[in-house]
């Protein structure tokens, strides 16, 4: 990267979303306002300059391991899971297009008549271009979850760091909605991530940001305006790292 832009912490983020981040209080689906909602806040974040790529999950559509516990063969299950997270990945395209903002989505799965085929190369120039590329289809595998291809697709683009975006403003000793004295941090270590079973992500995300030295960030995306504030270092996230 050859910009140089001394008012942001970081200059290129890859955001991890859920799924259920985009269905807000609904039970299921998408919900539109929602997804306006997201979406203003990662022009934003483009908007000051930052090269932003995005990956959604699908379980607000479907989820692979609820399918294989009720019977599915767990690929199958899996590949369903997939097309559920194109189907949010165009929904915030869309998105992004309403408010004047280029969005491409590039499904690790091919789809031409659908969505861009996922090339390094390609997703690269289109951040350099400053649009919004939204990682779709996962990594085109069975047996990995999104934070996975989200930490993935993070190290390949060479990202300052992997955003996991919760309803919450960090990592909790415990689940702080059930336990009202749940301890905070503000920052750990891989390790001390994967030791004490804190469940950010999967084990294999974070050991693939280990390996390579990703910071991950996980924050609120409760709060409007957060990933701009967190672009610039002043949101309230913890940090894992080294």
């Amino acid at each position: 990267m050859t910009e140089t832009l001394p008012h942001l912490k970081y200059k290129r983020l890859l955001l991890k979303l859920s799924g259920e981040a985009l269905m807000g209080k609904a039970g299921y689906g998408i919900d539109t306002s929602v997804v306006a909602r997201l979406a203003g806040d990662v022009k934003d974040a483009s908007a000051a300059g930052a090269q932003i790529g995005v990956v959604v999950g699908g379980g607000n559509i479907f989820r692979g391991l609820q399918g294989a516990a009720a019977g599915m063969d767990r690929a199958n299950a899996d590949y369903m899971g997939m097309l559920a997270t194109v189907m949010n990945a165009l929904a915030l395209q869309g998105g992004l297009k309403q408010i004047g903002v280029d969005g491409r989505v590039l499904s690790a799965i091919p789809m031409p008549t659908v969505c861009e085929s996922y090339i390094r190369a390609r997703a690269l120039r289109h951040m350099e271009k400053h649009r919004i590329v939204i990682f779709a289809a996962g990594t085109g595998n069975p047996f990995f979850t999104t934070d996975t291809a989200a930490t993935l697709r993070a190290v390949e683009m060479e990202c300052d760091a992997v955003v996991k975006a919760t309803q919450v403003d960090g990592v909790y000793s415990a689940d702080p909605k059930k336990v009202a004295d749940a301890a905070r941090y503000d920052a750990l270590t891989y390790e001390e991530v994967l030791s004490r079973d804190l469940r950010v992500m999967d084990g294999a995300a974070i050991a693939l940001a280990r390996d390579n030295a990703l910071p991950v960030i996980v924050c609120s995306i409760e709060e409007p305006g957060n990933l701009l504030k967190l672009l610039k270092g002043e949101a309230r996230a913890t940090v894992i790292c080294a």
